[in-house]
């Protein structure tokens, strides 16, 4: 007769805090991916909405949202995956991106303002 090491651990832990796929999760997650995709289809299509401006900033909202869809359902973020690590590593990502666009936009929009005068020269005598 053998006799069963008990002292033994297995390494995986069911009380594991980090996110657990589901086919419902990624059914939910497909849903709202279509939905978020049909509805500025749709106004862009059907010319929904008069102002280009304001369709810019709809169909830029729609973006974001379906951006946070992906990250929940499919690439599973939340702040308790790899304690917190991933999700401060996305926050900081974020951060330095909006930094970087804010910045670049900012001195585009202000170049031509800030250069020199060009002088007509055909008025010269």
């Amino acid at each position: 007769m053998s006799e069963h090491n008990n002292d033994h651990h297995d390494d995986h832990h069911d009380d594991d805090v980090g996110y657990h796929a589901t086919v419902k999760g990624y059914v939910i997650g497909f849903i709202l991916s279509v939905i978020l995709t049909a509805i500025p289809f749709a106004l862009v299509m059907t010319k929904g909405i008069e102002s280009s401006s304001t369709m810019a900033l709809v169909l830029l909202g729609f973006a974001a949202v379906q951006i946070v869809v992906h990250m929940v359902y499919f690439l599973h973020m939340n702040s308790k995956v790899e304690g917190g690590w991933s999700m401060l590593a996305l926050i900081f990502t974020v951060a330095i991106v909006v930094i970087m666009l804010a910045g670049s936009v900012w001195v585009m929009f202000h170049l031509n303002s800030n250069m020199m005068p060009v002088h007509d020269l055909r008025n010269m005598p």
